[in-house]
């Protein structure tokens, strides 16, 4: 068995809600629209008919999925990690804890899942809170594996929903 209560323990512990860097600001929503080749009106950075029942300008709904990133000036710890031949490449995004039990243990990307409440309008700040929601073991026919579920939730500074997501990594 790969889970013992103290993995099990790290169910339910959550990060502190932490602000992106940056607010939601036009010319990265237009980056990002082109880059998935939406470039829906609602996206623009005046108010016009697309986005007036939205309240203004909005970003598109993965959008805040991507607005936690490393500030300008602060160490990168891909390149400090560079020479490291233990590093995985995992960077944390939030301020939770890896799951030491775990760590020895190779990582896969087991699927997402969102939950969208409403789109980021721009000027907003956007919160991220994370946790873990979930830790199941199955036996697979290479042997056992450890499935991690992380809940993110994204929120504008007024504490409004955005949107939620559900990420599962898979640990063999």
């Amino acid at each position: 068995m790969l889970i013992t209560d103290e993995v099990r323990s790290y169910i339910g512990l959550s990060s502190e809600a932490d602000f992106a860097c940056d607010a939601v600001e036009a010319g990265a929503v237009r980056r990002f629209a082109q880059a998935i080749m939406d470039e829906d009106p609602a996206y623009l950075g005046e108010t016009n008919d697309a986005n007036r029942r939205f309240g203004g300008p909005v970003a598109p709904p993965l959008f805040a999925n991507h607005m936690v990133r490393r500030p300008l000036g602060t160490p990168d710890p891909v390149q400090n990690n560079a020479l490291n031949p233990l590093f995985d490449g995992i960077v944390p995004v939030a301020s939770l804890p890896g799951i030491k039990p775990l760590s020895h243990l190779a990582s896969l990307n087991g699927g997402s899942e969102f939950e969208f409440f409403r789109y980021a309008r721009h000027g907003e700040r956007v919160s991220l809170k994370l946790s873990y929601a979930d830790i199941t073991e199955k036996e697979s026919s290479k042997g056992p594996m450890v499935l991690v579920v992380r809940q993110y939730e994204f929120r504008t500074d007024g504490g409004e929903l955005l949107m939620r997501a559900r990420m599962t990594t898979i640990r063999r």
